[in-house]
């Protein structure tokens, strides 16, 4: 079971309910439509929104946030107090708790964002099989046929890393820049991506 409590602190997030009976964490992706049914844009008291940002509502974004130019937020994204929504990032059925870093390049999909989790210049969370059949963690039917990442607290995604479809991140664990993760990573965790790499000497033309 990956319980909510285990990678989120609910404390952060302006509508903890939405993830009441959730038995995984994944679930609240489910229940995001009907949450916020009936509503369409609302912003916080100090959210700044930049020229050529677009936001397609249903949105809920908090307080003293940045949406920088040429963001765009899809329907169906609740964004919490004091978050970056970066430079040409795409934002679709999300959560980000309070404090998320999300600047630049970035694609957030059907996927959940704890408390100052931050993603590197380039970070894509990939929600969508090329297989038929839903999205499985450990072998567990999610019973999402799109399904990004869960992003515990505070953890760190490097520059350019992909995260497979049902990727999840415990709290605090860092992904070095470029890789491609599958599967769930232990909180705490130092995921390092070694390359081998060779210098030759330039020859030198007459």
């Amino acid at each position: 079971m990956f319980r909510t409590e285990d990678y989120l602190d609910l404390s952060q997030f302006a509508f903890p309910e939405l993830f009441d009976g959730c038995e995984d964490v994944w679930v609240a992706l489910k229940k995001i439509t009907g949450f916020l049914k009936g509503k369409e844009v609302l912003t916080g008291k100090g959210t700044v929104i930049e020229k050529g940002a677009t936001i397609k509502g249903p949105a809920i974004i908090g307080r003293d946030c940045e949406i920088r130019a040429n963001a765009y937020i899809r329907e169906n994204v609740i964004v919490g107090d004091g978050c970056v929504l970066g430079n040409a990032c795409e934002f679709k059925n999300a959560v980000l708790f309070n404090g998320c870093q999300v600047p630049h390049f970035n694609y957030v999909g059907d996927s959940i964002l704890g408390h100052k989790a931050h993603l590197g210049a380039g970070v894509i969370l990939s929600n969508f099989k090329s297989t038929a059949g839903n999205v499985k963690v450990e072998g567990a039917d999610t019973g999402l046929r799109k399904f990004g990442a869960i992003i515990g607290d505070g953890a760190d995604i490097g520059c350019n890393c992909v995260l497979n479809p049902g990727s999840i991140i415990g709290r605090r664990s860092v992904l070095y820049p470029n890789v491609l993760w599958r599967g769930v990573c232990p909180a705490d965790s130092i995921v390092k991506l070694r390359q081998q790499q060779e210098i030759v000497i330039r020859s030198r033309g007459n």
